[in-house]
């Protein structure tokens, strides 16, 4: 991982404490090549609110419409930054969370997993649209203007940055490569680094739900 880019996501995620520590030793930035599989043990979760990472935003799903945290019905959030042309990190990272949700069974209508474009100059509804066909688990794609992926990058203290085009055109994004699960009301819990078995990311969503309970209206 680049020394330089490393230094820059440690200080945008420099808020302090003992929660926030732990987090920042877990950082992954994407740069050219995927970063090593992550150990297998549970991640730390944390209280609702304990952690500043998260918060409101207005987004435009998929599908075209605007959507902000509340539009999910209650459920917990999985959170992942990426964007539609990254080779590799991004569509592993997808396949394993389609792997959550099926290692969850029925608690899996209690999750909610969103993919977050972190190149809305290419990423359209559309595009996300034609590229969430692949993973078939409601994952629920997002984009909308460079200021408000921006905001939403901002709130979750999470790193990208776009490379130089090539003589082609075609360009790159740096991004971070975890994935954050969150409260119904987008409050940080914890998250996953790049790698991290979908067996431990269910594990860990299936004591979240014993801990926290399930969403309003689910009875199951």
């Amino acid at each position: 991982m680049n020394r330089r880019l490393a230094l820059r996501a440690l200080a945008i995620l420099g808020i302090g404490g003992t929660l926030l520590a732990a987090f920042l030793a877990t950082v992954v930035v994407m740069r050219d090549r995927p970063p090593e599989r992550a150990p297998q043990s549970g991640p730390q979760l944390v209280e609702p609110g304990s952690v500043p990472i998260g918060g409101p935003f207005s987004l435009v799903d998929h599908r075209g419409r605007p959507v902000t945290e509340g539009d999910f019905g209650g459920r917990y959030l999985l959170v992942f930054f990426g964007f539609t042309n990254c080779p590799d990190i991004c569509p592993t990272t997808l396949a394993d969370i389609v792997r959550v949700t099926s290692l969850l069974g029925d608690d899996a209508g209690a999750v909610q997993p969103l993919f977050v474009s972190v190149d809305p100059a290419r990423d359209t509804p559309q595009r996300l649209s034609e590229y969430l066909k692949a993973f078939d688990a409601g994952i629920v794609g997002l984009t909308g203007t460079a200021e408000q992926v921006a905001a939403m990058a901002e709130a979750f203290r999470t790193y990208y940055g776009r490379q130089p085009a090539d003589v082609d055109g075609y360009y790159s994004v740096d991004h971070q490569a975890n994935t954050y699960l969150m409260t119904p009301e987008n409050q940080y819990l914890t998250h996953f680094s790049y790698g991290t078995s979908p067996e431990v990311m269910a594990k860990t969503v299936r004591e979240v739900i014993a801990k926290h309970g399930r969403p309003k209206g689910d009875s199951r």
